[in-house]
Protein backbone atom coordinates (compact mmCIF):
# COMPACT_ATOMS: atom_id res chain seq x y z
CA UNK A 1 0.00 0.00 0.00
CA UNK A 2 0.66 3.54 -0.25
CA UNK A 3 -0.24 6.50 1.34
CA UNK A 4 -1.57 8.25 -1.69
CA UNK A 5 -4.16 4.75 -2.79
CA UNK A 6 -7.47 6.16 -2.75
CA UNK A 7 -10.55 4.11 -1.35
CA UNK A 8 -14.28 4.57 -1.23
CA UNK A 9 -16.32 5.48 1.67
CA UNK A 10 -19.39 3.38 0.08
CA UNK A 11 -22.00 5.55 0.83
CA UNK A 12 -21.47 9.32 0.60
CA UNK A 13 -19.04 9.36 -2.81
CA UNK A 14 -15.80 10.47 -1.20
CA UNK A 15 -12.69 8.97 -1.93
CA UNK A 16 -9.98 8.77 0.50
CA UNK A 17 -5.94 8.38 0.87
CA UNK A 18 -5.53 5.60 2.73
CA UNK A 19 -3.49 7.01 5.06
CA UNK A 20 -4.73 10.34 5.71
CA UNK A 21 -3.61 13.05 8.87
CA UNK A 22 -5.02 12.94 12.19
CA UNK A 23 -4.59 17.02 13.32
CA UNK A 24 -4.48 16.24 17.09
CA UNK A 25 -1.02 17.07 17.26
CA UNK A 26 -1.71 20.59 14.96
CA UNK A 27 -3.35 21.36 18.14
CA UNK A 28 -0.31 20.93 20.38
CA UNK A 29 -1.04 17.49 21.80
CA UNK A 30 1.33 17.52 24.80
CA UNK A 31 4.08 19.59 23.25
CA UNK A 32 3.67 23.25 21.71
CA UNK A 33 4.05 23.30 18.06
CA UNK A 34 4.16 26.32 15.93
CA UNK A 35 2.71 27.53 13.27
CA UNK A 36 5.69 26.96 10.81
CA UNK A 37 6.04 23.46 12.01
CA UNK A 38 2.20 22.87 11.84
CA UNK A 39 2.08 24.17 8.36
CA UNK A 40 5.15 22.09 7.42
CA UNK A 41 3.43 19.16 8.44
CA UNK A 42 0.33 19.19 6.12
CA UNK A 43 2.88 20.20 2.81
CA UNK A 44 4.97 17.14 3.82
CA UNK A 45 1.25 14.91 4.22
CA UNK A 46 0.34 16.80 0.70
CA UNK A 47 3.74 16.38 -0.75
CA UNK A 48 3.28 12.39 0.13
CA UNK A 49 -0.35 12.32 -1.49
CA UNK A 50 -2.17 12.20 1.90
CA UNK A 51 -5.20 13.81 0.98
CA UNK A 52 -7.78 12.87 4.03
CA UNK A 53 -7.22 15.35 6.97
CA UNK A 54 -9.27 14.87 10.08
CA UNK A 55 -9.65 17.50 13.03
CA UNK A 56 -12.20 18.68 15.67
CA UNK A 57 -12.82 22.14 17.35
CA UNK A 58 -11.63 20.77 20.65
CA UNK A 59 -7.77 19.99 18.92
CA UNK A 60 -5.92 22.87 21.00
CA UNK A 61 -9.26 24.40 21.74
CA UNK A 62 -9.83 25.11 18.09
CA UNK A 63 -6.09 25.79 17.27
CA UNK A 64 -5.77 22.55 14.71
CA UNK A 65 -8.66 23.29 12.92
CA UNK A 66 -7.39 27.10 12.37
CA UNK A 67 -4.26 25.74 11.25
CA UNK A 68 -5.27 23.19 8.98
CA UNK A 69 -7.31 25.55 7.65
CA UNK A 70 -4.57 27.91 6.86
CA UNK A 71 -2.11 25.19 5.36
CA UNK A 72 -5.32 24.09 2.67
CA UNK A 73 -6.21 27.71 1.83
CA UNK A 74 -4.59 27.38 -1.31
CA UNK A 75 -5.05 23.73 -2.70
CA UNK A 76 -8.02 22.96 -5.09
CA UNK A 77 -11.23 21.78 -2.71
CA UNK A 78 -12.16 18.93 -4.43
CA UNK A 79 -9.13 17.75 -4.11
CA UNK A 80 -8.86 16.66 -0.81
CA UNK A 81 -11.24 15.45 2.14
CA UNK A 82 -11.88 16.67 5.68
CA UNK A 83 -13.28 15.57 8.38
CA UNK A 84 -13.96 17.42 11.95
CA UNK A 85 -16.60 17.04 14.85
CA UNK A 86 -19.55 18.12 16.87
CA UNK A 87 -20.52 17.85 20.69
CA UNK A 88 -18.21 20.31 22.16
CA UNK A 89 -18.62 24.32 21.73
CA UNK A 90 -15.74 26.11 22.03
CA UNK A 91 -16.69 29.43 24.12
CA UNK A 92 -14.53 32.29 25.09
CA UNK A 93 -11.98 31.79 28.46
CA UNK A 94 -9.47 34.11 29.58
CA UNK A 95 -8.96 31.48 32.17
CA UNK A 96 -7.44 28.85 29.87
CA UNK A 97 -4.40 27.66 31.14
CA UNK A 98 -1.33 26.03 29.01
CA UNK A 99 -1.42 21.80 30.06
CA UNK A 100 -5.33 21.85 30.16
CA UNK A 101 -6.07 18.34 28.68
CA UNK A 102 -2.96 17.67 27.34
CA UNK A 103 -2.70 20.52 25.08
CA UNK A 104 0.43 22.83 25.31
CA UNK A 105 -0.83 25.91 24.42
CA UNK A 106 -4.14 25.96 23.94
CA UNK A 107 -6.18 29.24 22.60
CA UNK A 108 -8.36 31.04 25.23
CA UNK A 109 -11.88 29.06 24.25
CA UNK A 110 -13.37 26.46 26.74
CA UNK A 111 -15.00 23.05 25.85
CA UNK A 112 -18.30 22.50 26.76
CA UNK A 113 -20.15 19.42 25.38
CA UNK A 114 -23.75 20.00 23.66
CA UNK A 115 -24.94 17.07 21.12
CA UNK A 116 -28.04 19.14 20.60
CA UNK A 117 -29.63 20.21 17.36
CA UNK A 118 -28.50 23.30 18.09
CA UNK A 119 -25.22 22.23 19.42
CA UNK A 120 -24.96 20.35 15.99
CA UNK A 121 -25.86 22.92 13.90
CA UNK A 122 -23.78 26.03 16.03
CA UNK A 123 -20.86 23.92 16.25
CA UNK A 124 -20.92 22.97 12.52
CA UNK A 125 -21.19 26.97 11.36
CA UNK A 126 -17.95 27.57 14.06
CA UNK A 127 -16.09 25.04 12.24
CA UNK A 128 -16.99 26.38 8.86
CA UNK A 129 -15.19 29.74 10.05
CA UNK A 130 -12.38 28.87 11.71
CA UNK A 131 -11.37 26.28 8.86
CA UNK A 132 -12.20 28.62 6.14
CA UNK A 133 -14.54 26.86 3.98
CA UNK A 134 -17.40 26.44 2.43
CA UNK A 135 -18.35 22.56 3.40
CA UNK A 136 -17.23 19.99 5.54
CA UNK A 137 -16.87 16.80 3.88
CA UNK A 138 -17.48 14.08 7.10
CA UNK A 139 -18.88 15.53 10.17
CA UNK A 140 -18.52 13.13 13.03
CA UNK A 141 -19.67 13.32 16.73
CA UNK A 142 -17.04 13.61 18.91
CA UNK A 143 -16.35 11.65 22.36
CA UNK A 144 -19.62 9.58 22.70
CA UNK A 145 -19.62 7.11 24.98
CA UNK A 146 -20.23 5.59 28.47
CA UNK A 147 -16.70 4.85 29.30
CA UNK A 148 -16.59 8.65 28.44
CA UNK A 149 -19.31 10.21 29.79
CA UNK A 150 -19.62 7.68 32.72
CA UNK A 151 -23.06 8.70 34.82
CA UNK A 152 -23.57 11.33 32.17
CA UNK A 153 -23.63 9.78 29.40
CA UNK A 154 -28.09 8.93 29.48
CA UNK A 155 -28.26 12.45 29.80
CA UNK A 156 -25.86 13.04 26.82
CA UNK A 157 -27.06 10.39 24.47
CA UNK A 158 -30.68 11.90 24.90
CA UNK A 159 -28.87 14.76 23.46
CA UNK A 160 -28.17 13.14 20.31
CA UNK A 161 -31.35 11.18 20.24
CA UNK A 162 -34.80 13.11 21.63
CA UNK A 163 -32.54 16.60 21.45
CA UNK A 164 -32.25 16.44 17.84
CA UNK A 165 -28.40 16.15 17.65
CA UNK A 166 -28.62 13.17 15.12
CA UNK A 167 -31.61 14.91 13.18
CA UNK A 168 -29.08 18.18 12.85
CA UNK A 169 -26.13 15.88 10.90
CA UNK A 170 -28.99 14.27 8.72
CA UNK A 171 -30.21 17.72 7.54
CA UNK A 172 -27.08 19.08 6.78
CA UNK A 173 -26.14 15.77 4.75
CA UNK A 174 -29.57 15.99 3.06
CA UNK A 175 -28.94 20.25 2.25
CA UNK A 176 -25.22 19.16 0.99
CA UNK A 177 -23.68 20.81 3.74
CA UNK A 178 -21.97 17.73 4.55
CA UNK A 179 -21.47 14.31 2.03
CA UNK A 180 -21.49 11.85 5.50
CA UNK A 181 -22.00 11.91 8.99
CA UNK A 182 -21.34 9.31 11.72
CA UNK A 183 -18.85 9.40 14.94
CA UNK A 184 -15.71 9.74 15.97
CA UNK A 185 -14.69 8.03 19.59
CA UNK A 186 -12.81 5.85 21.21
CA UNK A 187 -15.66 2.80 22.14
CA UNK A 188 -17.04 0.27 20.02
CA UNK A 189 -20.15 -0.18 21.60
CA UNK A 190 -21.47 3.12 20.89
CA UNK A 191 -20.86 2.67 17.12
CA UNK A 192 -23.36 -0.16 17.28
CA UNK A 193 -26.19 1.88 19.35
CA UNK A 194 -25.77 4.79 17.19
CA UNK A 195 -26.34 2.41 13.78
CA UNK A 196 -29.58 1.98 15.86
CA UNK A 197 -30.51 5.21 16.28
CA UNK A 198 -29.46 6.94 13.21
CA UNK A 199 -28.38 6.30 9.97
CA UNK A 200 -24.83 7.06 10.18
CA UNK A 201 -22.26 6.34 6.85
CA UNK A 202 -18.93 6.10 8.58
CA UNK A 203 -17.08 6.23 12.16
CA UNK A 204 -13.46 7.00 12.69
CA UNK A 205 -12.87 4.70 15.43
CA UNK A 206 -9.63 5.15 17.58
CA UNK A 207 -7.59 2.57 19.21
CA UNK A 208 -10.25 -0.01 18.97
CA UNK A 209 -9.13 -2.05 15.89
CA UNK A 210 -5.73 -2.32 16.14
CA UNK A 211 -2.50 -4.71 15.91
CA UNK A 212 -2.88 -4.81 19.83
CA UNK A 213 -6.85 -5.10 20.19
CA UNK A 214 -10.06 -6.52 18.35
CA UNK A 215 -12.69 -7.04 19.92
CA UNK A 216 -14.73 -4.92 17.98
CA UNK A 217 -14.42 -7.73 14.93
CA UNK A 218 -18.30 -8.41 16.02
CA UNK A 219 -20.54 -7.14 16.09
CA UNK A 220 -19.77 -3.73 14.93
CA UNK A 221 -17.07 -4.30 11.95
CA UNK A 222 -18.97 -7.32 10.71
CA UNK A 223 -22.54 -5.27 10.61
CA UNK A 224 -20.35 -2.09 8.93
CA UNK A 225 -19.15 -4.61 5.88
CA UNK A 226 -23.35 -5.43 5.89
CA UNK A 227 -24.37 -2.08 5.62
CA UNK A 228 -21.40 -0.04 3.99
CA UNK A 229 -20.43 1.82 6.47
CA UNK A 230 -16.97 2.51 6.26
CA UNK A 231 -14.03 2.36 9.54
CA UNK A 232 -11.84 4.82 9.63
CA UNK A 233 -8.84 3.77 12.01
CA UNK A 234 -7.84 6.64 14.36
CA UNK A 235 -5.23 5.61 16.92
CA UNK A 236 -3.15 2.70 14.91
CA UNK A 237 -0.35 3.04 17.89
CA UNK A 238 -2.84 2.80 20.68
CA UNK A 239 -1.70 6.07 21.76
CA UNK A 240 1.77 4.97 21.34
CA UNK A 241 2.68 2.15 22.68
CA UNK A 242 2.69 0.31 19.23
CA UNK A 243 5.10 2.92 18.21
CA UNK A 244 8.02 2.74 21.19
CA UNK A 245 6.74 4.66 24.08
CA UNK A 246 4.67 3.49 27.16
CA UNK A 247 1.16 5.18 26.40
CA UNK A 248 -1.27 2.84 25.82
CA UNK A 249 -5.08 5.00 25.88
CA UNK A 250 -3.64 8.53 26.52
CA UNK A 251 -1.99 6.90 29.90
CA UNK A 252 1.03 5.07 31.45
CA UNK A 253 0.50 1.33 30.06
CA UNK A 254 -0.69 -1.51 32.59
CA UNK A 255 2.01 -4.25 32.98
CA UNK A 256 -0.25 -6.94 30.84
CA UNK A 257 0.12 -4.60 28.02
CA UNK A 258 3.41 -3.90 28.35
CA UNK A 259 3.97 -7.57 28.49
CA UNK A 260 1.75 -8.21 25.29
CA UNK A 261 3.07 -5.62 23.29
CA UNK A 262 6.76 -7.08 23.71
CA UNK A 263 5.43 -10.39 22.75
CA UNK A 264 4.33 -9.28 19.56
CA UNK A 265 7.32 -7.33 18.88
CA UNK A 266 9.38 -10.16 19.26
CA UNK A 267 6.91 -12.13 16.82
CA UNK A 268 7.89 -8.86 14.15
CA UNK A 269 11.27 -8.83 14.53
CA UNK A 270 11.86 -12.64 14.32
CA UNK A 271 9.85 -12.26 11.02
CA UNK A 272 12.03 -9.55 9.92
CA UNK A 273 9.35 -6.68 10.20
CA UNK A 274 8.95 -4.30 12.45
CA UNK A 275 5.97 -3.88 14.97
CA UNK A 276 5.23 0.06 13.68
CA UNK A 277 4.77 -0.86 10.21
CA UNK A 278 2.57 -3.74 10.87
CA UNK A 279 0.45 -1.59 13.36
CA UNK A 280 -0.24 0.92 10.60
CA UNK A 281 -1.06 -2.55 7.62
CA UNK A 282 -2.61 -4.61 9.78
CA UNK A 283 -6.47 -3.19 10.47
CA UNK A 284 -6.22 -1.86 6.57
CA UNK A 285 -6.72 -5.65 5.45
CA UNK A 286 -10.62 -5.29 6.99
CA UNK A 287 -13.06 -4.61 4.40
CA UNK A 288 -15.12 -2.45 6.20
CA UNK A 289 -11.92 0.05 6.39
CA UNK A 290 -10.99 3.08 4.60
CA UNK A 291 -8.45 4.99 5.80
CA UNK A 292 -6.06 5.30 8.90
CA UNK A 293 -4.61 8.22 10.17
CA UNK A 294 -2.10 8.73 12.20
CA UNK A 295 -1.04 11.82 13.46
CA UNK A 296 2.54 13.63 13.39
CA UNK A 297 4.37 15.76 15.50
CA UNK A 298 7.05 16.37 12.85
CA UNK A 299 7.13 16.20 8.92
CA UNK A 300 10.24 13.45 9.07
CA UNK A 301 7.87 11.47 11.84
CA UNK A 302 4.97 12.19 9.04
CA UNK A 303 7.63 10.18 6.60
CA UNK A 304 8.56 7.66 8.59
CA UNK A 305 4.74 6.67 9.22
CA UNK A 306 4.27 6.68 5.19
CA UNK A 307 7.24 4.40 5.00
CA UNK A 308 5.80 1.82 7.20
CA UNK A 309 2.45 1.92 5.54
CA UNK A 310 4.33 0.94 2.41
CA UNK A 311 7.30 -1.31 3.72
CA UNK A 312 6.28 -4.61 2.15
CA UNK A 313 5.68 -7.20 5.23
CA UNK A 314 6.17 -11.30 5.01
CA UNK A 315 3.20 -13.07 4.97
CA UNK A 316 4.99 -15.43 7.87
CA UNK A 317 4.49 -12.36 10.06
CA UNK A 318 0.88 -13.09 10.33
CA UNK A 319 0.27 -16.05 10.25
CA UNK A 320 2.81 -16.36 13.10
CA UNK A 321 1.00 -13.80 15.30
CA UNK A 322 -2.06 -15.51 14.89
CA UNK A 323 -0.78 -18.82 15.82
CA UNK A 324 0.25 -17.43 19.41
CA UNK A 325 -3.08 -16.37 20.01
CA UNK A 326 -1.37 -12.28 19.45
CA UNK A 327 -4.33 -11.17 17.17
CA UNK A 328 -7.66 -12.55 16.43
CA UNK A 329 -7.61 -15.61 14.26
CA UNK A 330 -10.84 -14.07 12.94
CA UNK A 331 -9.25 -10.70 11.97
CA UNK A 332 -8.58 -9.88 7.90
CA UNK A 333 -4.72 -9.80 7.33
CA UNK A 334 -2.45 -8.28 4.30
CA UNK A 335 -1.70 -11.44 3.04
CA UNK A 336 -5.02 -13.85 3.87
CA UNK A 337 -2.65 -15.55 6.55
Amino acid sequence: MQAYDKRSLPRSGLSLSSLGLGCAQLGGLYQAMDDAEARAIVDTAWDLGIRYFDTAPYYGYTLSERRLGAALRERPRDSYVVSTKVGRLLLPDAGVQPGENGWAEPLPFRPHFDYSYDGVMRSHADSLQRLGMDRIDILYVHDIGRVTHGEKHAHYWDQLTHGGGFRALARLREEGSVAAIGLGVNEWEVVVDAMRACDIDCALLAGRYTLLEQASLAPLLDRCVERGIGIVIGGPFNSGILAGTRKFNYEDAPAHIVARVEAIAAACARAGASIQAAALQFPMAHPAVVACVPGAQSPAQLRQNAEWFAQPLPAALWEALSQAGLIDSRAPTPHGA
